[in-house]
């Protein structure tokens, strides 16, 4: 009875074996797509509702693990005009866990071993890993168009604008808000109540490699508005290394991707998934980074921690590893990339003098984009200040340096701030001059590198200039009188700073108005508030002469007919040339002045940072 018992089961159990062996395999093993996918791709209107096929992506490591997709269907126009989106449902592998996560933007969908897309857009707080798939054809035709370089026109900038400290990234043109929390509409977007409504695009995980978390609280919610989820990495940050040679294995469909936004002792990567590689052209992602259009970030590969499940947002945990090439374009359908090109990347040095007199430096490299290097900047220096000193309290930032450009006289920065907000300041006065710089619409503005040093001290030195006073009531022209500034400091103290005055040889008899006051206050009540740079040049010219915040400028004023043309103050004008500027057959070209000014001149920079203003009138006699 004993042996009956024995052979059922073992027949049994030859049976379960031999069907097991028999039976179709879990995922598609078919790989001819991803070694030759230009003879490998499954065309849009072959697509039908119920397909069945297998995608690629990283979970962890650097090897592609496959998962199920199932094709429910296709929605027209859904991305935009001519632009058609494959609607799939994932199971399968690592997806049961993580379903559409951060980072698994470009993950190539195949069926029967054909390339049918990329898995690049997700319904946040959908209850089913329904995803977006955007069909290859699509990104192929995108990109096999030559790009058009955009001619820029130089356009009018404000004085104030040169001179900010409140500085905020204009986000590119086709950059995208994304739903779910993290990578989010603001809390009072008019978008909100289409949350969890409509597919967006699978927002892109940015590790972060050197930062404090002050600074990630403090940036993340400008970044996560637009689609990008930061992410503090593990390990250290991506060296400045040769790029690597590529070859046959590098980059293939399904692996990990990363595009550096900045490297060295700090390190920003975008991850996301590689669609597919052509020789040496990589797609990626399945829906755009930036909207950067054409661009030039460094590609790497990568290898992924881990994947983090999340009940709003999973998302992927990369870390760049060796440079291969570069990411040329940023558009509708994707990014593209070339193998063994190299990015344009600005290099950057960071001297920080801490208020203990220990000294850091930084060596790092930052995107060379109009949009992207003012705010890499602007993120660095604000880290560089925040992680080394108190997050609280007042303090008092210096900042002095140059950035060189190609061909021109350099950019100088002097800049002191005081007070709460001193570190946001400090790296917003070096964003604005660098983000005016790029957008001045002059062809071959190339920064070549950035040179900078902080000097931080903690406590705060400013000064309210409460009155002033002159030793004289008239004076001849080519005549020197004195200026006294009475200044309170912020303990009570008050000192007094003299300042001599000499009167042009050429001064008429009349009145003058003597104003002195913080740069700030004095270029507030300037007649020349917008200019339009004619050339290079003269841009960075009146960038320099931009009035500084913390110290006291003389002008001396008198009421007379003159004009500004450009950035150019002329004062004194005849009255022929009044009358040709302001004839009846022409307009515009011009500003008209009555209040001219006569002297300026800047004072040396006391201990404290001063502000207020103050004015008193003296006769030019004869």
């Amino acid at each position: 009875m004993i042996n009956k018992f024995l052979i059922f089961f073992t027949l049994i159990f030859v049976f379960i074996v031999t069907a097991l062996g028999q039976a179709p395999s879990k995922f598609e093993k078919d790989d001819s797509a991803i070694k030759n996918p230009a003879l490998n791709i499954l065309p849009l209107s072959e697509v039908k509702e119920g397909m069945r096929g297998v995608a690629r992506t990283v979970f962890r490591g650097n090897v592609p693990e496959e998962f199920n997709v199932e094709i429910l269907g296709i929605v027209p126009g859904s991305v935009g005009p001519k632009q058609d989106m494959i609607v799939g449902k994932i199971s399968g592998g690592g997806a049961d866990r993580t379903f559409v996560f951060a980072g698994m933007s470009g993950s190539p969908v195949y069926i029967n071993g054909k390339l049918v897309g990329s898995i690049s857009y997700s319904f946040p707080f959908s209850k089913e890993a329904i995803c977006g798939i955007t069909p290859i054809e699509q990104m192929i035709q995108i990109f096999e168009q030559k790009p058009v370089t955009a001619q820029k026109s130089p356009r009018s900038f404000s004085f104030a604008e040169l001179a900010s400290t409140d500085w905020q990234p204009n986000f590119p043109r086709g950059a995208r808000v994304s739903s779910s929390v993290l990578a989010g509409a603001g809390s009072y977007s008019a978008m909100n109540s289409l949350v969890g409504q409509s597919f967006q695009p699978i927002a892109t995980p940015i590790s972060f490699n050197g930062f404090s978390q002050e600074t990630l609280n403090y940036f993340a919610p400008q970044l996560s508005n637009y689609g990008l989820l930061p992410v503090s990495a593990i390990g250290g940050a991506a060296k400045i290394a040769p790029m690597k040679k590529f070859d046959d294995k590098t980059l293939l469909g399904g692996t990990s991707v990363s595009m550096e936004l900045a490297r060295g002792d700090y390190s920003m990567a975008a991850s996301g998934t590689v669609t597919f590689r052509d020789g040496e052209k990589i797609y990626a992602f399945g829906h755009p980074f930036l909207g950067l259009g054409v661009s030039s970030l460094a590609m790497s590969e990568s290898h992924v921690v881990t994947v983090i499940p999340n009940i709003n947002n999973s998302f992927k945990l990369a870390v760049p590893d060796a440079m291969v090439g570069t990411m040329t374009q940023d558009r509708n359908t994707g990014v593209f990339g070339n193998l063994g090109k190299s990015p344009n990347m600005v290099p950057v040095k960071l001297t920080v003098t801490t208020s203990r007199n220990t000294q850091e430096v930084y060596n790092y490299e930052v995107a060379k984009d109009d949009f992207l290097t003012p705010l890499l900047m602007n993120i660095t220096i604000f880290n560089s200040l925040t992680a080394t000193e108190r997050a609280l309290g007042e303090t008092m930032v210096e900042v002095k340096g140059e950035v060189k450009i190609k061909g021109q006289e350099p950019l100088k920065i002097e800049r002191r701030f005081a007070g709460m907000q001193a570190a946001q300041m400090a790296s917003g006065s070096i964003a604005a001059p660098i983000n005016v710089l790029l957008r001045g619409g002059f062809e071959g503005t190339e920064i070549t590198n950035i040179d900078l040093d902080i000097t931080s001290i903690d406590d705060t030195k400013t000064a309210n200039l409460e009155r002033i006073s002159l030793n004289k009531g008239e004076v001849k022209p080519g005549e020197t009188f004195e200026a006294s500034a009475f200044v309170r400091t912020n303990t009570g103290q008050v000192f007094v700073q003299r300042i001599p005055i000499t009167v042009p040889a050429d001064t008429p008899a009349g009145t003058l108005l003597i104003s002195i006051g913080d740069g700030n206050s004095l270029q507030r009540v300037s007649q020349t508030n917008q200019f339009v740079p004619k050339t290079l040049a003269e841009l960075i010219k009146t960038i320099n002469e931009v009035k500084k915040n913390d110290r006291l400028y003389v002008q001396a004023f008198r009421i007379t007919n003159g004009a500004i043309i450009g950035a150019k103050e002329l004062p004194n004008l005849p009255p022929s040339v009044l009358a040709t500027l302001n004839n009846d057959r022409t307009a515009g070209g011009f500003t008209p002045t009555v209040i001219t000014a006569l002297i300026e001149k800047e004072i040396p920079p006391a201990e404290f940072i001063i502000t207020g203003q103050q004015v008193l009138p003296i006769e030019v006699i004869k």
